[in-house]
């Protein structure tokens, strides 16, 4: 054994930790959250139900864009470019797995599963289990660098949102209408937006590898906006998990009619 709690470097301890408080709090909080989080946008994803309001065009974003002749009447805003999907294939397959591989390359992503589900490390001064770590130089990890790319389509798949929020603005007799529905969907595209260009990538890509920022005004103005958001990475990545359920769910109470959406135009 190289590392952990066998390692030839640590002090000759029983214990994993000598800490007496509860250290193991937030990383069993973040696992519940996260676990929390995947059980719901899973089964929901592939539930095929109660996704769409017709007279109100509010899309669930967990079945955006909807592709696919399953898809109900009136919610394939960009066209059915598929025939019927089989059950097994959610409505939103052409989405949701590159949302995963945002979702799960991302920087903060990879700190919180990796200290709370892979315990590398659970904690400061808490030795982690493993026998020795290789970082991310070998397979499968290695593949966490293509976060870089998933943020490109993450990006495009967000302005499928913003655009699935606008031709929500609908009234059931035609025209414009405005909602509750409305406030929670544009409430969520903003915060989508604003994790996704928080993205460290994003940060690279609006001035990384430039030796002089004062030769390229318009990119350092843009890298400065990115880095404030960049700085809240953490707090929006959380936030639009919970912005996405809440979203979700209120689609499919309304759609199910369990509740009426509230009208304000």
């Amino acid at each position: 054994m190289t590392a952990g709690i066998s390692a030839p470097g640590r002090a000759r301890i029983p214990e994993r930790t000598l800490r007496t408080d509860r250290w193991w709090m937030q990383p069993l909080l973040t696992t519940l959250g996260l676990a929390t989080f995947v059980g719901y946008a899973t089964i929901r994803a592939f539930s095929g139900v109660s996704y769409w309001v017709n007279d109100y065009h509010y899309l669930s974003p967990f079945f955006s864009p909807c592709v696919s002749t399953s898809c109900a009447p009136g919610s394939t805003h960009f066209g059915a470019w598929f025939g019927e999907l089989p059950g097994w294939i959610p409505m939103g397959f052409l989405a949701l797995p590159f949302l995963l591989g945002f979702r799960l390359t991302c920087y903060y992503y990879r700190k919180a599963y990796y200290r709370s589900i892979w315990q590398s490390p659970t904690a400061c001064a808490v030795a982690e289990p493993h026998g020795k770590y290789s970082g991310e130089t070998k397979f499968p990890l290695i593949l966490q660098n293509v976060h870089r790319y998933f943020f490109y389509v993450a990006a495009l798949v967000s302005v499928v949102n913003t655009i699935d929020a606008i031709l929500a603005f609908h009234a059931p007799s035609g025209g414009f209408g405005f909602g509750l529905g409305n406030v929670i969907l544009l409430g969520n595209v903003i915060l989508l937006w604003a994790y996704t260009l928080s993205c460290h990538s994003c940060r690279h890509i609006a001035g990384g590898r430039l030796k002089h920022f004062s030769a390229h005004p318009v990119r350092y103005r843009a890298w400065t906006f990115v880095s404030k958001l960049n700085v809240r990475h953490q707090q929006l990545a959380w936030t639009t998990l919970g912005t996405l359920v809440l979203t979700d769910l209120y689609v499919m109470l309304v759609a199910s009619g369990a509740i009426s959406d509230l009208r304000f135009v």
